[in-house]
């Protein structure tokens, strides 16, 4: 499987990234963060939020942001091009006896799908949770969602069930797939 993992990684070629700068977040990043969410979130309903972005403030942001750097399971990173956030992929593990476990959450704006931004996101997403003793990685996709689960699955991630009405937007019920990379 690790293989199969460092063989994507050189399918990304600078040229598809160009310009694209992917790094830890930091709490002076809470601002973009918060507007970033809202653009997204205007952009898809494939994602828990709409335009109205997350309902937190920025010291709320900052926070959160520290959380993932207190944890060595979990991360976050976003991706910046020309200054102006544009993607966004964290980690967020379990505690316990599921401490061997995270969560996947990916993002990237409207303009910057497929230009290669989610599949280096997920890379160093992979990346980092071998380094530090993840061994299973858990995501839940909108079961419609075929640009999003085509990514997950190039990455060897598997779908291990369905999330009946995971979603309700106005009136419709939207199923989820539950996916898992197993990295033993």
């Amino acid at each position: 499987m690790k293989d199969i993992i460092k063989d994507i990684s050189k399918d990304v070629t600078k040229d598809v990234i160009k310009d694209v700068i992917i790094k830890e977040a930091l709490p002076e990043d809470a601002e973009a963060r918060i507007a970033y969410a809202r653009q997204v979130g205007s952009e898809t309903d494939n994602l828990s939020f709409g335009k109205e972005g997350f309902p937190i403030s920025v010291e709320e942001e900052q926070e959160e942001i520290r959380n993932f750097s207190k944890d060595p399971k979990s991360v976050c990173y976003f991706a910046w091009k020309n200054g102006k956030l544009v993607g966004s992929g964290e980690l967020r593990a379990f505690p316990r006896r599921m401490s061997h476990r995270a969560e996947l959450g990916l993002t990237v704006v409207k303009a910057e799908w497929n230009s290669g931004i989610g599949t280096k996101l997920m890379q160093k997403l992979i990346d980092y949770a071998g380094e530090n003793a993840v061994e299973l990685i858990n995501l839940e996709v909108r079961e419609d969602n075929s640009r999003a689960i085509h990514l997950y699955e190039k990455f060897g991630f598997k779908k291990v069930g369905t999330l009946p009405a995971y979603f309700k937007i106005g009136e419709e019920y939207i199923d989820f797939d539950s996916m898992v990379l197993d990295l033993r």
